[in-house]
């Protein structure tokens, strides 16, 4: 899984002026949900967070985030509050995760390479974009890289034979087809 690290302070304002000012000054308030306690009020850097946003929003991602230089919490992104006209950030929500605790993750599947069945003029069928696995977040890897070059006309790859780490679980059947090569006007057949 992707790791990046950020730094943060301690937000002690709340509502719609201050959030306001904030961000004039340069800053984005966000919240920390979890842990047990109250959801903790922040303030981000909103030059660096875009940035570091850009480079992982939407991917499974743990970001430490350095809290006055006293505190680090493990935590997701959760939710993305941007202005619909400027395209600014607003608010960023993160979630605090314990990072011994397993959970399920949505992993993106990338085939790699053009099938031998392809080559003959069949086609490439893709049924499976992602994998749910589960497990601790750190041994979830960021991507599941299938090699389709093998693959001749009528042949297909089911999920169970996607190869993934030992330290985690397919929580995805097995069976569900994943990638198939077929004649030209063939349909598909589960």
């Amino acid at each position: 899984m992707f790791q990046v690290e950020m730094s943060a302070s301690v937000r002690n304002t709340s509502g719609k002026g201050p959030m306001r000012q904030l961000r004039m000054q340069g800053m984005t308030p966000a919240v920390v949900y979890g842990g047990g306690g109250e959801a903790m009020k922040l303030q981000l850097d909103t030059k660096i967070l875009t940035a570091k946003l850009l480079d992982f929003y939407r991917r499974n991602t743990v970001v430490s985030l350095k809290i006055d230089e006293q505190q680090e919490k493990n935590v997701m992104v959760g939710e993305v509050q941007t202005d619909p006209v400027r395209d600014t950030l607003i608010h960023v929500d993160f979630l605090e995760i314990d990072l011994e605790k397993e959970r399920s993750y949505t992993v993106p599947i990338v085939y790699k390479g053009v099938a031998k069945g392809v080559d003959l003029g069949g086609n490439m069928v893709v049924s499976c974009n992602n994998l749910v696995l589960k497990g601790r977040p750190l041994d979830i890897p960021d991507q599941c890289v299938v090699d389709v070059t093998p693959l001749a006309i009528g042949s297909r790859i089911i999920c169970g034979e996607i190869a993934i780490s030992d330290k985690v679980r397919m929580v995805t059947p097995a069976d569900t087809l994943a990638v198939a090569v077929i004649k030209p006007g063939q349909k598909l057949e589960g």
